[in-house]
């Protein structure tokens, strides 16, 4: 993972999970974190796909979870200190763009394709299957997850931008 974007990539994942939890046990919520990463990762790489770029975010910070809170109505209670530390470090499109890959498995292949060749792969091998071709367990463990109703919100946020990135159109995405 790049060092740059790390703490990207972790905030909005736990973003996802908090919104989104896994069914029941610890083993469900591992693989539904795991999911999370993967797609937090793959949407991170896409929306920075520079070094440069994910040193300007670490610089300036993502923007935090506040309308992402709102969107799916936990934003009631004020964060702890604690919470709010690591909920500024969530990154909007990238939460946005995330919920595409999770609940659209085209999109999930054409952006793990995408970032193939991308600066921060060189070198690495990575193994996105949780996201592109998540098994029984996995899709258990994700079912809320995944789910297009309930992500549908946050993945139309920015869901265009990716599109775009992607070089697809919606009627391919479909």
């Amino acid at each position: 993972m790049s060092a740059n974007l790390s703490s990207v990539i972790a905030a909005t994942a736990q973003w996802l999970i908090r919104a989104y939890p896994a069914p029941g046990g610890t083993f469900s919520a591992a693989l539904a974190e795991v999911q999370a990463r993967q797609a937090a990762t793959v949407a991170a790489w896409l929306r920075y796909p520079t070094t440069m770029d994910a040193a300007i975010v670490g610089m300036l910070g993502p923007g935090g979870s506040a309308r992402l809170d709102w969107l799916v109505g936990a934003d009631a209670d004020q964060p702890t200190d604690e919470e709010y530390a690591w909920r500024s470090w969530v990154d909007e499109v990238v939460a946005s763009w995330a919920a595409c890959l999770l609940t659209e498995p085209v999109l999930a292949d054409a952006a793990v394709a995408a970032i193939e060749t991308s600066e921060h792969m060189a070198g690495l091998y990575f193994d996105f299957r949780r996201l592109t071709r998540p098994d029984e367990r996995d899709r258990y463990a994700s079912a809320l997850l995944r789910h297009p109703d309930l992500l549908g919100p946050v993945a139309q946020l920015h869901r265009d931008l990716l599109l775009e990135r992607l070089h697809t159109s919606a009627a391919d995405a479909a």
